[in-house]
Parts: C-alpha cells; structure tokens; sequence
C-alpha cells in the first residue's frame, strides 16, 4: 500500500465517483480505477459498493478511510516539518472547535498565525462536544481543538480561561432593563435550544434543572448565530457562550445570576510541531474573561 493509494481512497470517498475524484486529483481516471482496485486486491476486501448514484463507501471501507485520513495527515505534516525553514512554514494545518467557544478569540489568533506563515494553510470546523474532538485529538487527526473538558486531561492540555454564558433576550423584553438577569426570572419563557447531542444544549439543560425552570422548547437549532438571531425576534431566549454573539446583537445580551461558565481548554497534537505552538500563543494573548466582552458592548 502506498500513500498515494490512501489520497486516492479518501478523494473517490468524498467525490462520490471515480471521474470526479481524477478532477479533484488532476490526474487520469484510469489511474484512479487502477489505484483503487489493486488497493481492494491488496486488502481482499471491497472498499467501495457501486450504487445508481455513485461509489459508497462499504463497512470496511469506511474503517480503512478512517486510518487512511490518519496517515494522510501524518505525511503532509511530515512534509511540512521538512520543509519548514527558519521563517517560512508550508503545510496544513487542522483545528476543530467545540460549538460557540472562540468565536471572538480565533479570527485574531488565526490572522496572526497567517501574518507569520503566510504559506500555512489552516482548515478549522466546529464540533457539537468535547467527546468527538477529544476522540479525534488522540488519533492524530487534528492539530490543535478548543474544548471545554478533556476527560483524561493529557499534558498537552492548555487552559486558557472561560467562557462566560449570557442569556439573549427579544428586543423589548422587560429584563433588558437589569443589568444582569436572574436565571429564576425567566420562569415560564420558551426557549431556543440545540441540537440533542450538542454539549451546549447539556450546558442549558444543567442550569434550568439546576434553577427549577421547565425545558419549555420553542425550537430547536444547529448554530449559535441562529438561536440568538431567532431570540433577538422574540422566538424565545437562549443561552450562548458571550464570545458567540454575533455583531449587531450585543445590545440584546445580558449577564445571568448565578454564573454560568465553562473552561477553555486547547489541545495540542502529541509532538506538536512550530505552527500548533505559535497559535497556542496568539490565543493565549487573546482576551477570555467574559467581563471583558460586557465592558467592550456597555
């Protein structure tokens, strides 16, 4: 099995097909087909069923593709380390985010990163929960994660603050005139809630057990933008990290009584190399007490 086979494997996996994949890769479709089938002769299994409306990967495929997206990574790292000069970087990097947290932090944190290795490529996506980021950590398919636990705490786990939680209100709500929201005050609201398996929907349904609030759902979204865009039109309210609100929204959010926050914890790669240790730094030198964004928007 070659390297090459893997990229090949994971391309016809995300394409769909052969013919797209060879587009993607810029090389010959036949190449690709040939790839491919002397992989699954090699393996003695079939990684892909031929279906109406494309290749899907088969069980055993999506194993294989699991460990081949592994390896892929591993090697472009490995090519970047070795190219890597006194000033210059060149490579990907991955960084994956548990939902809402660093919203305000990571732009900044990033555009210094690309400031100082401008031919570094990063790719960064959001995650509902800490369990699927930390899975993903200790298998080395990404390079750095924000999350707000990590359950075996590892030494390459970095604490960088908390996240402070407030509570988006509808424009003429009456408890926009306090300057901090007791949680029992909002007895009897809807709220806007998150998907099931979302650890910020854990966050919410902590706290109104916690306070003897009904769970009352107005509805239920995928991104922190929607739930307090629909609070803010006075679907209900909802609870966010304060660094997810969007801008234009700020007038609309309140601090809650009691406290609610989370820690900011940053994983790095096991043998992190120079562009996972750099961004570690510019998010430390970014601003994570949530008193900070309340005296930004007062």
């Amino acid at each position: 099995m070659s390297l090459r086979q893997f990229e090949y494997a994971l391309a016809v996996a995300e394409e769909g097909s052969v013919t797209a994949a060879a587009e993607l890769l810029h090389v010959a479709q036949p190449s690709v087909s040939q790839q491919i089938r002397g992989l699954e002769r090699e393996l003695g299994v079939e990684l892909f069923a031929r279906t109406p409306s494309g290749l899907v990967p088969t069980a055993a495929g999506r194993a294989f593709l699991r460990e081949a997206e592994v390896a892929v990574r591993a090697a472009r790292r490995a090519r970047a380390t070795a190219r890597a000069g006194a000033d210059e970087l060149v490579g990907e990097l991955v960084v994956a985010v548990q939902m809402g947290f660093g919203t305000r932090q990571l732009p900044g944190a990033l555009g210094a990163l690309r400031r100082r290795y401008p031919r570094l490529e990063v790719t960064v996506f959001e995650e509902p929960g800490s369990a699927e980021l930390e899975r993903l950590c200790r298998r080395g398919v990404l390079d750095l994660a924000l999350m707000a636990a990590c359950e075996r705490s590892p030494a390459d786990a970095h604490r960088l603050g908390d996240e402070e939680f407030v509570v988006v209100l509808g424009a003429g709500h009456a408890q926009l005139a306090a300057d901090r929201v007791e949680l029992r005050e909002l007895a009897g609201e809807p709220w806007v809630r998150f998907d099931r398996d979302s650890a910020l929907d854990g966050v919410l349904l902590k706290v109104l057990r916690d306070n003897d609030l009904p769970p009352t759902t107005a509805a239920r979204v995928s991104q922190t933008a929607t739930a307090v865009r629909w609070a803010a039109h006075g679907l209900g309210v909802t609870l966010v990290p304060a660094s997810a609100v969007p801008h234009g929204h700020e007038h609309l959010v309140r601090p809650v009584f009691p406290v609610v926050s989370q820690p900011v914890i940053a994983v790095l790669r096991p043998g992190a190399g120079p562009a996972e240790t750099a961004l570690l730094e510019f998010l430390r030198q970014e601003s994570w007490s949530g008193s900070d964004f309340f005296s930004v928007v007062s």
